[in-house]
């Protein structure tokens, strides 16, 4: 049980990731042949696009801290000492942690009252939820119609009326999600470097590994 959680969260992104593209290929694919032979298309299309390519952008930037993806700048750590290594990266991560708090308030903040809940108090770090709030759970997109499965949610966020359109509170949702992953996976890499086993946020070198396959000397073998 504890190894089925653990490939799940381990693959939230590359689930959800792999999902968003194959969705933006068939939408995309279907709307070229329904203009190309039928002289017709998808009017949501579009806006569907949109939304998913959003939610790519947004979801890949935890994904790559799990796979250690993001660009760095390592050249000071390569000549410091060990456990000055050790304590430039905790507080590397501690600022990306905080920097991660921020966005998850300002993204919940926004989402929010698209799902009739209430964004949260404090200037900057939450310090607990408004009392009051203007419940935004009728807004709808431009074109995406609702699909009868989720009808549902118009008893939850729209006083019980049906939707034409998809509430934005749908698309919206990427905002927090993915603000909550990129704050986990910052919180996995603080773990591994107090733990020992990681020195560094960042820990790939794709332009040297790209250098070497072109045949040119590494950097740091060259120095």
């Amino acid at each position: 049980m504890k190894d089925a959680a653990r490939s799940f969260t381990d693959r939230i992104e590359e689930n959800l990731i792999a999902l968003i593209l194959g969705l933006m290929v068939v939408i995309t694919f279907a709307n070229v042949i329904l203009r190309k032979f039928f002289a017709s298309g998808l009017l949501w299309g579009l806006e569907a696009t949109v939304f998913l390519f959003a939610w790519l952008v947004l979801l890949g930037a935890s994904y790559l801290v799990k796979t250690n993806g993001h660009l760095g700048v390592d050249a000071l750590i390569e000549i410091a000492p060990s456990p000055l290594r050790r304590a430039m990266a905790l507080f590397a991560v501690a600022v990306c942690i905080v920097f991660s708090v921020l966005l998850l308030k300002g993204a919940w903040d926004y989402w929010a009252n698209f799902a009739n809940l209430p964004q949260t108090t404090g200037r900057m770090l939450p310090t607990g939820f408004e009392e009051s709030f203007r419940a935004k759970g009728w807004y709808e997109v431009d074109d995406i119609p609702m699909p009868g499965w989720l009808q549902w949610l118009g008893g939850v966020l729209n006083g019980g009326e049906r939707y034409e359109k998809m509430p934005r509170a749908i698309p919206y949702l990427v905002l927090p999600l993915s603000m909550a992953l990129l704050l986990f996976r910052y919180l996995q890499v603080a773990w591994r470097v107090w733990t020992g086993d990681q020195d560094r946020i960042v820990a790939s070198h794709e332009v040297e590994d790209e250098l070497i396959e072109a045949g040119a000397p590494a950097g740091r073998e060259g120095a």
